[in-house]
């Protein structure tokens, strides 16, 4: 364990990386609960809960930042995880909303982990820190990469891009006199739309 310990610079980065993350997963949570259909005629999806689970998104990704022990990178990479599956997923109305964004999380935030760092706790620590089983933590990696047909390559110029986003949203929570953030920030565009800046789904709040 001593050897995912990051420093106190990683940790800030992280810090405020998760604030952004956590921000943007908020607002497109709350977008989609607004519009949300019944939980019991939802699409049966292995990412939705039958209930809304107690904690709050932000609460969440803090319990996520505080025991998984990765790098910034890699929330930045579960951030393009989760876009890429919702993209590929859209035959499935697969969105993210109070009955999913949780597990949707822990899963992606696992994959980026995976990929990226190159040590890791295991699957049975991150169902600990999810709040689910390992039988369940298992299923949602199974179902996510083949949500993603496996592919788990991010390019630099995607990363930046990402990386942007997640900057905007800062300066955004930092500075209140900033404009207006971005309201949708591409979860459900795909990643050329995305890097194009031009789609609807990043239209200012």
């Amino acid at each position: 364990a001593g050897e995912l310990v990051v420093s106190g610079a990683q940790q800030d980065d992280m810090l405020r990386v998760v604030a952004a993350l956590a921000g943007i997963l908020e607002r497109v949570t709350e977008r989609n609960d607004a519009v949300a259909t019944p939980a019991e005629a939802a699409p049966a999806s292995a990412f939705r809960a039958t209930t809304k689970p107690g904690i709050s998104v932000r609460a969440y990704v803090a319990r996520i930042a505080r025991f998984a022990g990765c790098s910034p990178a890699c929330y930045v990479v579960a951030y393009i995880y989760l876009d890429r599956l919702l993209h590929r997923a859209r035959r499935f109305a697969l969105a993210v909303d109070s009955y999913s964004v949780h597990r949707l999380l822990i899963t992606t935030v696992l994959a980026a982990v995976k990929f990226m760092d190159d040590v890791c706790y295991n699957n049975a620590y991150f169902a600990k820190v999810g709040g689910i089983s390992l039988v369940e933590m298992n299923y949602l990696e199974v179902d996510f990469l083949f949500g993603v047909g496996f592919d788990l390559n991010v390019t630099p110029e995607t990363f930046g891009h990402y990386c942007a986003v997640l900057q905007s949203e800062m300066l955004c929570a930092e500075a209140p006199s900033a404009p207006p953030r971005l309201q949708y920030c591409c979860l459900t565009e795909s990643e050329d739309d995305a890097a194009s800046c031009g789609s609807q789904q990043q239209l200012a709040a």
